[in-house]
């Protein structure tokens, strides 16, 4: 495990974890052991996870003056493991009582900070405490679930003496959002990874200045990200979002059925909001509460054009077409509800992806955009042309469905061994429209005003080429091109496919 020299000279441990870009992660507790952050339910794969180990915890050494515990006096630690990495400014990350500690970094250093994540964060070093009456509320949301009786009892039965190791003990059902045996094992490791004594002088009278350094935050020009958990006692999302508007640049979001670990409660749901921020190349909008992330290349100001995925994909397998296209073009490449860096709302549908598409095109202002769309998103695309004619300029439906009755019916789906890059539930959605589709989206096709190329992948596609060539007769205008190369044209035969819409108009 690599070590490092303070500014006290004390020596200090870290472990990495994953690849890509370094994001330094300071554990919580506070002063625990920097394990239980594991690799924070696989962001590790997108980043990688620079774990420090708190002076006096982990491997890290203890110093020789205890009250450099306090957390204000650690912030030299983490300057000092900055210098060590090399590292001009760096992405920063800091769950629980870490919080208030990334929080104080970036206030003293802010021209150090290339982006900030803070996790279920205390907010004491702005200001924004949980009462115990308010965590006491808080948690009465667990009320319903069986072991909530007998925890509330032992909760309640704490006193002003009792150990603080002790109080985290009795207190470690409430702050999961599941209490299952993920969470009773990653609760219990708190008793060999803490160091207490620690712990207690942390938050220390003078370790912070609210007021100083919110003032301090005004000249922090990274952007933000504050993640809370649905059913955290302390923060709750509503304090969560009190402490995101002392920053200048900062995002709010709550993730659902989560607490206090959510990376332990729901993998999947933390790192995709977390993973998208922390990636330069990828932004977000919020359409009807849903995050989309979506990724945006070429010139500002240069027509618009929006690239949109088919099942099981996301905007990745647009990067060669999307590279050629922004020479001359503002490209955005969306991952659609369910898929890639986007939430997973559990509702599917060609109706819902067509609506979700609008939404996004309005948000981000961009009626009148060509729509480059491929298989699962081509049908949204065109259900969204034939509702609101005036919202797309150009389109470019890539092996579209031909909502037409499948016959023999696709039988149920089995869902494959091993994690998956969008949500299975998607699959049985839109198979059930597949095989039985309402027949008012093929006979709304002549409503369609925007000039529309139908790419066809030829006799190795699994799509019925004799209804593409119907679609394309039903849409006013439409022209019909076929490219052998099956049903991913865009992603088998990239030059034809550019040649294909160079051709059709987006010069």
């Amino acid at each position: 495990m690599p070590h490092f020299t303070t500014y006290d000279g004390t020596a200090l441990a870290y472990r990495t974890h994953g690849t890509g870009e370094p994001l330094v992660c300071l554990a919580g507790g506070p002063m625990r052991d920097a394990a239980y952050l594991g690799d924070l339910g696989g962001l590790a794969a997108h980043r990688t996870l620079v774990l420090l180990d708190a002076r006096g915890t982990g491997a890290s050494a203890e110093p020789a003056d205890p009250g450099t515990y306090r957390c204000d006096r650690q912030v030299g630690d983490v300057e000092a493991l900055r210098a060590h990495l090399g590292l001009e400014r760096i992405d920063l990350l800091g769950h629980s009582a870490g919080g208030n500690l990334a929080t104080l970094y970036a206030a003293a250093h802010p021209e150090r900070i290339r982006s900030l994540v803070l996790v279920t964060s205390a907010g004491r070093a702005l200001g924004v405490g949980t009462t115990d009456e308010e965590w006491d509320e808080a948690v009465t949301v667990f009320a319903d679930r069986p072991w909530y009786p007998e925890a509330r009892a032992a909760l309640d039965a704490l006193g002003p003496d009792t150990p603080l190791s002790r109080v985290h003990e009795v207190a470690a059902p409430f702050g999961y959002g599941r209490w299952d045996a993920a969470a009773r094992e990653h609760a219990a490791a708190e008793a060999r990874q803490a160091h207490w004594d620690a712990a207690s002088a942390y938050h220390g009278e003078g370790a912070y200045d609210p007021e100083r350094t919110r003032r301090d935050l005004a000249a922090l020009t990274a952007p933000v990200l504050v993640l809370a958990g649905e059913y955290d006692g302390g923060p709750t999302p509503a304090k969560a979002a009190e402490a995101a508007a002392f920053f200048p640049y900062a995002e709010l979001v709550v993730q659902p059925g989560a607490g206090h670990f959510p990376w332990v409660d729901d993998a999947d749901a933390f790192v995709r909001p977390v993973a998208a921020f922390l990636d330069p190349e990828v932004r977000t909008v919020t359409v009807d509460g849903v995050r989309l992330a979506h990724r945006v290349l070429g010139p500002e100001g240069a027509p618009p054009v929006v690239l949109v995925h088919g099942r099981g994909e996301n905007s990745t397998t647009w990067t060669e077409i999307a590279a050629d296209l922004a020479a001359d073009h503002r490209v955005y490449a969306l991952d659609l509800r369910g898929h890639g860096l986007s939430d997973r709302p559990g509702r599917y549908g060609f109706d819902d992806f067509r609506d979700e598409l609008g939404g996004f095109l309005r948000a981000l202002g961009l009626t009148g955009a060509t729509v480059v769309a491929h298989s699962m998103g081509a049908g949204a695309a065109w259900l969204l042309a034939q509702r609101e004619p005036g919202l797309i300029g150009r389109l470019v439906l890539e092996e579209p469905p031909g909502f037409v009755p499948l016959d023999p019916p696709r039988p149920p789906a089995e869902r494959p061994d091993g994690p998956l890059d969008f949500d299975w539930e998607i699959v049985p959605a839109t198979d059930a429209q597949l095989n039985a589709p309402d027949p008012a989206w093929r006979e709304r096709a002549a409503a369609i005003t925007a000039p529309t190329l139908v790419l066809a992948g030829g006799p190795t596609s699994h799509i019925s080429q004799t209804h593409l060539s119907a679609l394309a007769e039903g849409i006013p205008g439409a022209r019909l091109v076929t490219v052998d190369a099956g049903h991913l044209v865009h992603a088998d035969r990239p030059a034809a496919f550019l040649a294909a819409v160079r051709e059709f108009g987006l010069r």
